[in-house]
């Protein structure tokens, strides 16, 4: 004979009220997602109707405007260039509105700028035109040369192997270092005093 509780007072109480919670809590089921059947009205076509022919003017149709300019950017430290070498147009460099000769006057800067032309061999074909922001006369000029640079090789990919061998198609990283805390430039630190 296997042994059996003794059902007490309290463990029927326990009981009723497990029970009592449960009907409180009853479990309700999910809503499924009714899918709306869309109605689409049938289209009846009359041989009275006619479909109407909209014509547009002339003058409202634009025609659509071709690049006639090749784009690039050059850039050194701060200084960056936008480039732009127009097809057709009057062969020369005009930089930030202002004649090449104007705007770098010295002989060293004129050069630097138009070096990757001379060296493809374009002088007196092309018609460039440049704004040139930030940086010093001397970056600006090398921006407009790695710029100019940059558009040559969209005009044509067979200047690639003048240009890269000169190296004017690499932009050059070289930037002035921060000063750092506690010393007194980038790297100079203050003069050492034994005593």
């Amino acid at each position: 004979m296997s042994p059996r509780k003794k059902l007490t007072d309290d463990s029927v109480k326990k009981e009723e009220i497990k029970e009592e919670v449960v009907e409180k809590k009853p479990r309700v089921p999910r809503r499924k997602k009714v899918e709306e059947e869309t109605v689409v009205p049938e289209l009846t076509v009359s041989a009275e109707v006619k479909p109407q022919v909209v014509e547009i003017p002339l003058e409202v149709k634009k025609p659509v405007k071709e690049r006639t300019y090749l784009e690039a950017v050059g850039r050194r430290k701060r200084a960056s260039a936008r480039i732009r070498l127009w097809r057709g147009g009057e062969p020369g460099i005009t930089i930030n509105k202002m004649p090449l000769s104007k705007y770098f006057p010295s002989e060293e800067t004129q050069s630097t700028v138009t070096s990757p032309i001379k060296a493809v061999g374009q002088t007196d074909r092309l018609s460039v035109t440049v704004i040139v922001k930030g940086g010093g006369k001397m970056s600006q000029s090398l921006a407009v040369r790695h710029g100019i640079s940059r558009v040559l090789l969209l005009l044509n990919p067979v200047f690639r192997r003048a240009l890269k061998k000169l190296g004017f198609l690499t932009r050059d990283p070289r930037e002035k270092e921060r000063k750092k805390f506690g010393l007194k430039g980038a790297r100079r630190a203050p003069q050492w005093q034994k005593r």
